[in-house]
């Protein structure tokens, strides 16, 4: 079982996502920490990039500050080292395709493993595509984590059969962001995954307030939560730690139903 999987196995599991830089490392720093002692059970580090094909206006306008800021892929690899120090929650970098490829395929999973990531989301890369990046990590026991979208499932099979880590759930079409109303078909979905491997789901996309984490969390393994706290973020900027904490804790417990 990898790191990610036992991320799992207490229990649903609350997985918030941050864009490392926004609005600068230090404070990323602060609320990772944050989110850690909140009980986040997995974190997920965007690395910032100039084309977020996958982002809703919340996270671009995030990826914007990040690289205005001056952050760059190795400052990352660098801020993750020193959060290692004293972060032990599991941490998934999430990025683009150019991103990973532009610094070198076997250069960026030598630097995740060197300073402890656990796993790696590249959401423009469909599963036909995935061998030529998952290698280089699975090596290094870095799991390459594939998406599941509504409109895979003439694909679940095959997508579930060799999934790794755990398996992002995409909860509806589009970009992500915050959303009134959740797909309600998912749990098809699920039943149709759990055919196919007992590797955890967790549900993203447009997830954004207790009652929603809690109806996903009712259907999968656990939730993940992206623009909530994003968008925390570009309202509270450097004085966000705390308010991203109570959110995390509020989110946390609406998972698990306590």
């Amino acid at each position: 079982m990898s790191k990610i999987q036992e991320a799992f196995s207490s229990g649903k599991a609350f997985i918030p996502f941050i864009t490392c830089g926004d609005p600068d490392l230090e404070t990323t720093g602060k609320i990772v920490r944050a989110m850690a002692e909140a009980g986040a059970d997995l974190i997920e580090l965007g690395i910032p990039f100039s084309d977020p094909t996958a982002e809703g206006p919340v996270i671009q306008g995030a990826n914007i500050r990040a690289l205005s800021g001056g952050v760059t892929t190795d400052k990352i690899f660098d801020f993750v080292r020193v959060l290692r120090k004293d972060v032990t929650v599991p941490l998934v970098f999430m990025t683009y395709a150019n991103v990973v490829f532009s610094y070198g395929i076997e250069r960026f999973a030598e630097m995740c493993a060197e300073v402890g990531i656990d796993g790696l989301i590249l959401p423009d890369v469909p599963h036909e595509e995935k061998e030529e990046f998952a290698p280089a990590f699975r090596q290094r026991g870095i799991d390459f984590i594939s998406l599941i979208a509504p409109t895979s499932q003439n694909r679940i099979a095959e997508i579930a059969a060799d999934a790794e880590g755990f398996l992002y759930l995409v909860s509806s079409l589009g970009v992500t962001g915050e959303r009134a109303e959740l797909n309600h078909n998912l749990s098809t979905i699920v039943t149709e995954i759990r055919k196919h491997t007992q590797i955890p789901v967790a549900v993203g996309f447009g997830i954004s307030n207790p009652e929603q984490a809690a109806e996903m969390a009712g259907l999968s393994d656990g939730v993940i939560v992206g623009s909530a706290i994003v968008k925390r973020i570009g309202k509270h900027g450097r004085e966000a730690a705390p308010e991203v904490a109570a959110f995390v804790t509020e989110m946390k417990r609406a998972c698990t139903g306590v």
